[in-house]
């Protein structure tokens, strides 16, 4: 047994090369972690962890599964070899590879996310995974957020040797749904500068610094700068988004989301367009894998993605296609802000959309109520817009879905129209669609509606919402200015959704022109007008799932059948000796930095959010301490003026040496320019080894 393993190391390690410091291999709970290089054609060498079954023969042949990322697989080992030891004891090897220039791998840092240069790496990857000795040919791919993002875009270049994919959090429509334009409208949070200065950071465990570091990572141009030059739809975003023709992934998709998060709605919109097989499941999550959510209840999502990947990469039958397509959480009620448990129960349905739907307009009303019917009689309310506001809205990490306080607040600055007490209780299950005619005194507006749940002692929790900028009222890749004064419709979906409306309680909808700082304020001082009644009245349609019109079930004969799905337990995930998190000054629920305080001036008519984040983790190598704060600021007088200063850094402790990696972000706008400082620094025990600026004067596309 030891001259069988002994040979399988010599394998796996066959394409190593000393010119660098690796962590060691390591070997427990069953699970051995090898590290190896993969060549690329250009001589690049990536960094890949290994995962493997401790005693695995030497004429094995497994299916291996890929995450590839910029995240750092070394100071993610912990992590990962937790992650992992579910598919390791079910039969896969798994590989984690940093991407080129980032982690520990070779080359200059990526230009930015999802380019081409990081699609044909991924290629290369797979097809050298596959032709391994220990492989049997066939690569599946998973990830969450940015693993799920490249995991669909290498999947439509459909590359032989991969058979099947499984992505979480991710989307087909990288404009409107990523971190750099959400709704396609101006959006900047702190991932534009953590993520940054996290790929940055010199290579594990040595962290050396020499001329190729800053030639390769240091001096390279922040992404921020090229995303915030491409504020409209168009070649540069579609190059990697599905959703131009969803026919381009050949291979079988497992897509999953969570109601929490911001990357949900590419779920169903891949069950209806796809070709491909193609399975999904929606349940409570946030921004995290559901064997260890928040909120609960979770579940055990590995144990679906071994029926899955065992079905295509082994060529097993395990009844995962006999099954319906869709796995749903459907929640109940629940008060606004941060949950520890999501009420609701799972349902199967057959795949996406609903047949049994029923899409209910509810029409505003001149004395701001709902109704299924519209007004005769035109009428017209206004409504002054007010730049700082939306912080309920947009939650603790401001995105759409993630914790959304108390709606009153920013429902005070709206036009608000409610529906009468419910006879009984209505579950809405899809995209609610709005229909709004509306006009502005300006030139260029931004429109948001969201739906809530208006509960008897008052308090409004949101269920849905969306925004949409004036000037891609017709195509976000061909903008155009609104003439002010002029009406126009605008018509779009919230984003996707699931709520039960309890008996007694009241459906709220809310129009309003910001969605702060979620959204950048647009520059004009301006009072919209809504018309409402009259011709093709302003609405907003619900997708209504009738009561006592169960979905089906499983397939007939089954003993689930007509049953919500039964996900395994919780498997507790191992963990590595020597890897410690440390306690935090700004706990956040999310693990991102979150709003902490709001601070208005009423002299100055300006409001400052703060939204700060800490911590620090425990490698073998290294103590790595890590600390964030975004401040934004907006004007109620001069909306054109606002701003998002942004402080990062990492602090890498090594005996007595010491490393700070540390930047600042200065984005400032005034009526016609976006304005873009950014500063990257680097100490060593207290001397400062390079400093260096980038700036950028933006034009301001917002028509």
């Amino acid at each position: 047994m030891v001259l069988r393993i002994t040979f399988l190391m010599l394998l796996l390690t066959a394409n190593f090369c000393n010119a660098q410091t690796r962590l060691p291999d390591i070997t427990q709970d069953g699970i051995t972690i090898r590290e190896a290089w993969i060549k690329l054609p250009d001589g690049v060498r990536l960094a890949a962890s290994l995962f493997v079954p401790e005693n695995i023969a030497v004429d094995a042949r497994l299916p291996v599964l890929l995450e590839y990322l910029p995240y750092r697989k070394d100071e993610s080992r912990s992590n990962r070899f937790g992650l992992f030891s579910y598919f390791i004891k079910q039969g896969y090897i798994v590989a984690r590879v940093d991407m080129r220039g980032t982690g520990t791998s070779e080359g200059i840092l990526i230009e930015y996310e999802y380019t081409d240069q990081e699609q044909e790496d991924g290629e290369f990857v797979i097809d050298w995974l596959s032709k391994q000795p220990w492989s049997n040919g066939r690569v599946g791919m998973f990830g969450i957020s940015w693993g799920a993002f490249n995991s669909i875009q290498i999947a439509m270049r459909n590359p032989p040797a991969l058979k099947a994919i499984l992505v979480h959090q991710g989307t087909d429509d990288i404009y409107r749904d990523d971190v750099h334009f959400m709704d396609g409208m101006m959006h900047v949070d702190s991932y534009e500068v953590g993520v940054d200065i996290a790929n940055v950071l010199p290579r594990p465990p040595d962290y050396l610094i020499d001329d190729a570091y800053f030639a390769e990572r240091f001096d390279t141009k922040p992404w921020m700068m090229i995303f915030k030059n491409q504020q409209h739809d168009g070649p540069f975003w579609n190059r990697a988004s599905l959703d131009s023709d969803y026919s381009k992934i050949k291979i079988p998709t497992f897509v999953m989301g969570g109601w929490y998060d911001g990357y949900r709605d590419s779920v169903p919109r891949m069950l209806e367009h796809m070709t491909a097989p193609v399975k999904g499941i929606i349940g409570p999550w946030a921004h995290t894998w559901p064997n260890d959510p928040y909120p609960m209840p979770g579940i055990e999502w590995r144990h679906e993605a071994v029926r899955w990947f065992d079905q295509w990469l082994k060529n097993e039958e395990t009844g995962i296609m006999d099954e319906p397509r869709f796995a749903v959480y459907v929640r109940d009620w629940h008060p606004p802000g941060v949950i520890e448990t999501a009420p609701g129960s799972w349902r199967w349905e057959d795949g996406w959309p609903i047949e049994r739907t029923r899409h209910t307009p509810m029409y505003l009303q001149d004395n701001h109520t709902l109704s299924v019917t519209p007004a005769t009689k035109a009428s017209e309310h206004k409504l002054k817009y007010v730049p700082t506001i939306g912080v309920e809205a947009g939650g603790n990490v401001s995105w759409w879905g993630d914790f959304p306080y108390d709606q009153r607040g920013t429902d005070a600055y709206s036009l608000v129209y409610d529906s009468a007490p419910l006879d009984e209780e209505t579950e809405i299950l899809g995209f609610p669609r709005a229909v709004l005619n509306v006009s502005a005194d300006a030139l260029a507006a931004n429109w948001f509606v969201r739906v809530s749940d208006v509960s008897p002692d008052g308090t409004v929790t949101q269920v849905a919402g969306a925004g949409l900028k004036s000037a891609h009222r017709v195509s976000a890749e061909k903008p155009v200015a609104i003439v002010p004064g002029e009406e126009f419709t605008l018509e779009y979906d919230l984003h996707f959704t699931s709520w039960i409306f309890p008996k007694g309680h009241r459906i709220r909808i809310a129009v309003n022109n910001a969605m702060w700082p979620m959204i950048w304020p647009t520059p004009y001082s301006m009072t919209t007008t809504t018309r409402i009644g009259g011709r093709n009245a302003s609405h907003v349609t619900l997708p209504i799932i009738p009561s006592k019109s169960p979905s089906k079930g499983p397939a007939k004969g089954s003993s689930t059948h007509n049953a919500g799905p039964m996900f395994a337990a919780i498997v507790t995930s191992p963990t590595l000796p020597g890897y410690e998190s440390l306690p935090v000054a700004d706990t956040t629920v999310s693990g991102y930095a979150e709003v902490k305080s709001i601070e208005s001036n009423p002299l100055t008519a300006t409001t400052v959010i703060r939204m700060p984040g800490d911590g620090g983790t425990v490698y073998p190598w290294a103590t790595i301490y890590y600390s964030e704060d975004l401040i934004h600021e907006a004007n109620d007088k001069t909306p054109a003026l606002a701003s998002a200063l942004g402080k990062t850094s990492y602090r890498i402790v090594q005996g007595k040496r010491e490393l700070i990696l540390s930047c600042d972000l200065k984005w400032r706008s005034d009526a016609n320019f976006f304005h873009y400082d950014y500063t990257r620094r680097l100490h060593e025990n207290g001397e400062l080894l390079r400093e260096k600026t980038w700036t950028d004067k933006i034009p301001r596309n917002h028509h």
